[in-house]
């Protein structure tokens, strides 16, 4: 059976996980924590890294400040659409004011800036507001070409 690699949300811990269609229940084998969760995770440079690298599922990055109206007005929409896409998508956040580090390596000019990450490499950026409607779609978009590749390879 095909596996792929989830990081867990609560403890970084990398789980190898059987490939399905829809999951019921799925908990990570060190912390015990579920795998399903779909909150937005906040990170730091070492688990950001950890998530976009040893992951294979689509990384959604919401790079964003607390003082930026506009990432507080999407933040609610942010936190929806990640609900919609679980063990599909891992949708992580990024305080530029606090992970300098991070913001200068993706170049970050303009807040919110949104990336979408597979296997560790951008796909595609957004620097712009979006409702929870566009992030799903644009989400969606992403794991539909992912999953495409998948099929052609096997």
């Amino acid at each position: 059976m095909d596996q792929h690699r989830i990081v867990c949300p609560d403890c970084g811990h990398i789980n190898m996980v059987p490939l399905q269609e829809h999951y019921t229940e799925t908990d990570c084998t060190r912390c015990k924590a579920s795998l399903l969760e779909t909150k937005p995770v906040d990170v730091d440079e070492e688990s950001f890294d950890n998530h976009i690298w040893n992951s294979d599922l689509l990384v959604v990055v919401d790079f964003w400040a607390p003082w930026c109206s506009p990432c507080r007005l999407m933040a609610p929409d942010f936190e929806a659409a990640a609900t919609t896409q679980p063990m599909k998508a891992r949708f992580l956040k990024v305080n530029t004011d606090v992970q300098k580090s991070l913001a200068a390596r993706y170049n970050i000019r303009t807040l919110p800036t949104l990336i979408v990450f597979k296997n560790g490499y951008e796909m595609n950026r957004r620097t712009r507001m979006m409702n929870t409607e566009e992030l799903q779609k644009w989400t969606e978009k992403y794991i539909a070409r992912c999953q495409a590749a998948l099929s052609k390879r096997g």
